[in-house]
């Protein structure tokens, strides 16, 4: 599994710099040609990266991982990719050629909530197969926006984010592309390392303002789009525990940290991991961990 890349990461890996839109947080917008970052000796590919959206045309013959599904890619193909769930692109020709734009969240603040849309939901299926007679429609969005990007219209980014609309709403009228069923151990491990990822990525607790999202086996499942028993099978299958032993085990060990190392009370760090009653996280720190969260606390280090 890949590290988390952050698209400043992006920026340091792929074009030596970063731009100060990014270090502001005000909200970014770029648009590359794929050819510089394929080839015999591509560029880090920017795929399977998270904290940032990107729309990708890619002409060529190759594959996309997403979740546990496999795309195959004859020809050319449309990925609307969003920062909660990894993909990893499998490049098979040796020169890939189309267009991605990468945009962050706060890029659409007050213009509309990306989420809303099918294409970027974790249940949703981003993956279009184009056909030839609509690659052009397409590619002329793309160098709409490398022309508008690089002008000194005094609204450009509003036209921008139009383009992003004509885009999404292009994919919406498609029809999405087909995925393998990948049956060999790699798609077990795979998923697994997804779930492992989204269940790492909710720690430290660092505020008691804060609180884990995903708690449960069918958010779990609902995020990578899956059926929650495929999960649990895939689980088993390379961690030897079900998905509810390893969220609770993880809980647990979050709460002994926050326990231990700061003065937050009990129902605070209850609030925090989501549970609704402090009687019901202590029987279930008891029930884990052996003592109550106030006996815990009191207990030396040894």
């Amino acid at each position: 599994m890949d590290k988390k890349v952050s698209i400043e990461e992006f920026y340091k890996e792929t074009q030596n710099y970063v731009p100060e839109s990014v270090r502001s947080g005000i909200g970014h917008f770029n648009v590359f040609k794929l050819d510089e970052f394929t080839g015999p000796k591509p560029k880090p590919m920017p795929f399977n990266r998270r904290d940032y959206f990107k729309i990708s045309l890619v002409q060529g013959k190759s594959r996309v991982h997403y979740a546990d599904k496999i795309v195959p890619v004859d020809k050319q193909v449309l990925v609307f990719s969003n920062p909660q769930i990894p993909y990893n692109w499998e490049q098979i020709d040796e020169q890939l050629t189309g267009y991605f734009c990468v945009f962050t969240e706060t890029f659409f603040h007050q213009f509309g909530d990306l989420t809303q849309y099918p294409l970027f939901q974790p249940n949703g299926n981003p993956v279009f197969q184009l056909e030839d007679s609509k690659v052009e429609a397409v590619v002329s969005i793309f160098q709409r926006m490398l022309t508008e990007i690089d002008s000194e219209y005094v609204y450009k980014y509003d036209m921008l984010r139009n383009l992003v609309f004509e885009l999404i709403h292009t994919g919406l009228k498609m029809q999405p592309a087909s995925e393998l069923q990948n049956s060999n151990s790699n798609a077990s491990e795979r998923i697994s390392g997804l779930f492992m990822e989204l269940l790492e990525r909710q720690f430290p607790i660092e505020s008691p303002m804060q609180r884990v999202r995903l708690k449960t086996a069918s958010e779990f499942a609902h995020q990578l789009s899956v059926h929650v028993n495929h999960l649990n099978r895939a689980l088993k299958e390379t961690l030897q525990k079900n998905t509810s032993v390893l969220i609770a085990e993880r809980l647990v060990q979050e709460a002994k940290i926050l326990l231990r190392h700061t003065n937050w009370n009990v129902s605070e760090i209850a609030n925090s991991l989501r549970f609704e009653e402090t009687a019901h996280f202590s029987n279930f720190f008891k029930k884990y961990a052996g003592h109550s969260p106030v006996s815990f606390r009191k207990l030396e280090i040894v």
